[in-house]
């Protein structure tokens, strides 16, 4: 009964539930344009850097007037700090992928590494927030601190393998870890100058072979 009563409540208020429908809509539209401004601003940034991007230079990508960036993004600093957020977002979320995979530690940082690579290859939005990274003392707004987060995942890897004994016993995963990833995101910065990137995968396989006390590297 109670059923057939919130039923027949709703039946008369057609316009409420319209009045939702619309307002539904107009914030799926909203998220959708928003979404396509950062994606625009992500391919300029990747392309020209942040000094040589403009405001227009994303509108025109999108198709859109630049009123309409500007309605979502005050400015160019908005948007490459968003650009960025979203850089360390994809990275995270790699992370949690590989987490989900239940690998053993060394694995693990073998599978993250190799996943992140490819990122950097082919993810617009991950390219540009790299460079937006290294351009961080020209945006006049504050940035994520780099790659922490990534940086304590690794370590907490290579601490679980030492523990297990995947590691010699003098190893040091802290070290470890900070030579890895130092030499990761060298590389990629080195094959996106010299090869727009397109080696990278193998100049990560390369690291991990070299720096993993086991030699792991990717299947």
């Amino acid at each position: 009964m109670a059923s057939a009563i919130g039923e027949r409540a709703r039946a008369v208020n057609p316009a409420t539930e319209r009045g939702r429908g619309r307002g539904g809509l107009k914030q799926e539209r909203a998220l959708r344009t928003r979404a396509q401004v950062l994606g625009a601003a992500a391919q300029a940034f990747a392309d020209k850097g942040f000094p040589a991007v403009t405001m227009l230079d994303v509108a025109e990508l999108t198709g859109m007037t630049k009123g309409a960036v500007y309605f979502h993004y005050p400015n160019k600093e908005a948007l490459a700090l968003a650009v960025t957020e979203e850089f360390y977002h994809r990275i995270a979320r790699l992370g949690d992928e590989v987490l989900g995979l239940e690998l053993s530690p060394l694995d693990a940082v073998t599978e993250l590494m190799t996943r992140t690579a490819v990122a950097f290859r082919d993810d617009l939005v991950v390219q540009a927030g790299a460079r937006l990274q290294i351009e961080s003392t020209l945006i006049a707004t504050d940035l994520p601190r780099p790659y922490v987060g990534y940086t304590e995942l690794v370590t907490t890897w290579l601490a679980q393998a030492a523990e297990i004994g995947e590691l010699p016993a003098t190893a040091r995963p802290e070290a470890i870890a900070r030579v890895l990833i130092s030499a990761f995101f060298g590389a990629q910065h080195i094959s996106w100058v010299l090869d727009n990137r397109s080696d990278i995968a193998e100049r990560v396989q390369e690291i991990l072979t070299t720096v993993l006390p086991t030699g792991r590297s990717a299947a």
